[in-house]
């Protein structure tokens, strides 16, 4: 909670991984609490104007943004933007790209997944899926749907990582490019939920003096998938390379989230929070301590 605002920067509606629509997405927020949300789905910006109209409803301030996926030293990060241009047209071509190898890969998972005896994934993903994008998530569905596993957590350690049958390896956008469509469009480039890449401290140290270097302005530390610890770990990197704090929940709907809306704790202190100089959000009141 901010200055009596809950604010998440990190969502995802049914246009990309999430259950559900724009609307809907923006209703359950509201319904949580939250007063300024950031609809950031993977690589597909379709999905704002609908998130618009439902946000200015529920008396929400909506944040344009999108998902990045990124491929950098042969692993895949996402890089988030936010208040990007919607109608940038570099923007829309390069996320129009992404998106065609979203389904490329698409169909070497369920080449994959075939080879192993699994029938009909690609199927059954694509209806689901119907005019969004084809996730690993729509495959992870298809997996505990047919009983191949428990839930998706359990899918993607026993199918869709390395190694396992539903596993492909991708080429993703370079981070340079990335940050680059992000920064001209108008939008602040940030590294989304760094606790959750398999990276040892000296690529971490690495990877955001790059990315710094190459315009990127803010590191998410407070998101659904950290851990207290790992929010005063991101907090101190923030302040070691003077990126601003992001805080997102990263939610995608229920049963498939790390964290409910409406449940994001403080930034902690020392943290420029990203929407600090933004307009249209009221500066942040101190927030909480930093504990070693």
């Amino acid at each position: 909670m901010t200055n009596g605002l809950m604010i998440d920067l990190h969502s995802h509606s049914n246009i990309s991984d999430g259950l559900l629509s724009p609307t809907e997405l923006v209703a359950h927020a509201a319904q949580h609490g939250v007063s300024v949300l950031a609809l950031t789905d993977h690589d597909d910006i379709s999905g704002l104007p609908e998130a618009r109209q439902a946000a200015s409803l529920h008396g929400i301030q909506l944040i344009h943004g999108v998902e990045i996926s990124v491929t950098w030293k042969k692993r895949t990060l996402h890089i988030v933007g936010l208040n990007v241009d919607v109608e940038n047209e570099a923007l829309k071509t390069g996320l129009a790209a992404v998106r065609q190898g979203r389904l490329e890969r698409a169909k070497q998972m369920s080449a994959g997944l075939e080879k192993s005896g699994i029938h009909g994934s690609f199927e059954w993903a694509s209806a689901r899926a119907g005019q969004s994008i084809l996730t690993r998530m729509h495959f992870a569905r298809f997996l505990v749907e047919h009983q191949y596993a428990k839930d998706t957590k359990s899918v993607f350690k026993k199918y869709l990582v390395k190694g396992k049958p539903g596993f492909v390896d991708h080429q993703w956008m370079d981070l340079e490019s990335a940050v680059s469509l992000i920064v001209n469009s108008g939008g602040e480039a940030v590294l989304a939920h760094p606790g959750r890449y398999d990276i040892r401290r000296t690529n971490m140290l690495l990877l955001l003096e790059e990315f710094r270097g190459l315009g990127g302005t803010a590191i998410e530390v407070v998101t659904g998938s950290h851990t207290g610890a790992q929010y005063v770990e991101y907090a101190k990197y923030a302040q070691l390379f003077g990126l601003k704090a992001s805080q997102g929940s990263d939610y995608h709907g229920k049963g498939i989230s790390f964290m409910e809306m409406g449940r994001l704790p403080a930034l902690p202190s020392g943290c420029i929070p990203v929407w600090q100089d933004w307009p249209h959000v009221r500066l942040p009141s101190d927030p909480s301590p930093i504990e070693n």
